[in-house]
């Protein structure tokens, strides 16, 4: 007993130690993050974490625009091979939508057409149809405007080369390590700690901006700041404005913060919705910025966003991830646990995918093989009802 007895106090002395040492080295964030997954039976980020968190709301308005839905709903039964791989990475929701009708729609462990999930980095499209919205009301010069007009911290050597459209585009330079493994990463201080801004106005420029795509969600988190500063406005607030309400979505959402108190959006990720709201900004950027009939962006900048940037980098345009798979041309909403709105243009085909997990990356691109198979199976599925 007393040797036990003994076991216990040397264990808690050094849970006493670390837990100071966590604060001493300003990584007491961390605590959170061991409360908020591992706490909870969870291992990794979850797309049901956001009761974890502050919120802001993003309000939608007090008339909703309805889904059509196609002559040949839910006609067609799903293949086998989409059935398997939605069993095995835990889809809750998958929807293909043909002529911005909905086409099939299927749902899984207990979610439905009003369920909120997190949509991790899809995030990021929104945060770049944001960035359209301020250029388009004259809060954002141009995609070229210097980001150190916005926060002076940018305003010297290679980061006074930086504009807000190196932030949309992943090209900024930016010392940011996008790691999801090391909980001491700032990727993961950036997903638990209290106050993001200071975070990011802590980071320096280090590569030349603009010259070449790399994935850095502090990126868009910049970019979000922008945004704030740039309108007044928080970001849940001119998201609600300029494209919630205008766009008639069904349910209000939500967008996590870092703290109650500073209340800033995780602007790369983290908005809460369900699958029906999110396609929504696949047909907004597939129909070039009119959605129901109104003009919401203006063509040439979603023309733009949905293209590639760079000559030499061809999986990224400003915002959206890009494809040729099956010879077609492709742009896509993406999150890291397999979240997708995959846009096709020139077949007027839309495919949504939330869920738990996603698969291996497919060697030699830029996407894990679930990609692609959601892709493949639509088509088979749309074939067969043909």
């Amino acid at each position: 007993m007393r040797i036990l007895k003994k076991i216990l106090k040397v264990f808690l002395a050094i849970i006493i130690l670390c837990v100071l040492l966590l604060y001493v080295f300003d990584s007491e964030y961390i605590l959170k993050g061991v409360r908020v997954v591992y706490m909870t039976g969870h291992t990794t980020a979850y797309i049901d974490d956001y009761h974890h968190f502050d919120n802001h709301t993003i309000e939608n308005g007090s008339s909703t625009i309805p889904w059509a839905l196609h002559d040949n709903y839910n006609t067609v039964l799903p293949t086998h091979r989409l059935q398997e791989i939605n069993e095995k990475l835990g889809t809750v929701a998958y929807l293909i939508i043909k002529n911005d009708s909905i086409w099939y729609e299927k749902y899984a462990d207990g979610y439905g057409t009003d369920s909120k999930t997190n949509s991790f980095s899809m995030a990021k499209s929104i945060v770049t149809a944001l960035l359209g919205k301020a250029i388009m009301q004259g809060h954002i010069k141009s995609l070229e405007q210097p980001v150190g007009d916005f926060f002076p911290e940018f305003s010297n050597g290679l980061a006074a080369k930086t504009t807000v459209g190196d932030l949309s585009s992943m090209s900024s330079g930016l010392n940011w390590e996008e790691s999801y493994k090391s909980p001491f990463s700032i990727t993961a201080k950036a997903y638990y700690d209290t106050d993001i801004r200071e975070v990011l106005l802590g980071l320096e420029v280090v590569e030349t901006p603009g010259e070449t795509f790399k994935y850095l969600s502090g990126n868009t988190q910049l970019l979000g700041m922008v945004i704030e500063k740039a309108t007044g406005k928080t970001v849940s607030s001119y998201l609600s404005e300029n494209f919630w309400k205008p766009m008639g979505m069904t349910h209000s959402a939500l967008w996590q913060l870092d703290s109650e108190e500073s209340g800033m959006e995780k602007a790369y990720c983290c908005i809460a919705s369900n699958a029906r709201d999110f396609a929504r900004f696949g047909v907004l950027f597939k129909n070039e910025g009119v959605f129901a009939g109104k003009r919401i962006l203006p063509e040439r900048f979603t023309k733009l966003a949905t293209q590639k940037r760079f000559k030499n980098d061809d999986m990224y345009g400003y915002g959206f991830w890009l494809s040729d798979h099956l010879g077609k041309e492709i742009f896509a909403m993406r999150g890291i646990l397999g979240q997708y709105v995959i846009c096709i243009p020139e077949d007027d085909v839309i495919i949504v995918r939330l869920g738990h997990q996603r698969g291996k990356k497919a060697k030699g691109t830029s996407f894990t093989n679930d990609f692609y198979i959601f892709i493949e199976e639509a088509y088979k599925m749309l074939g067969n009802a043909a």
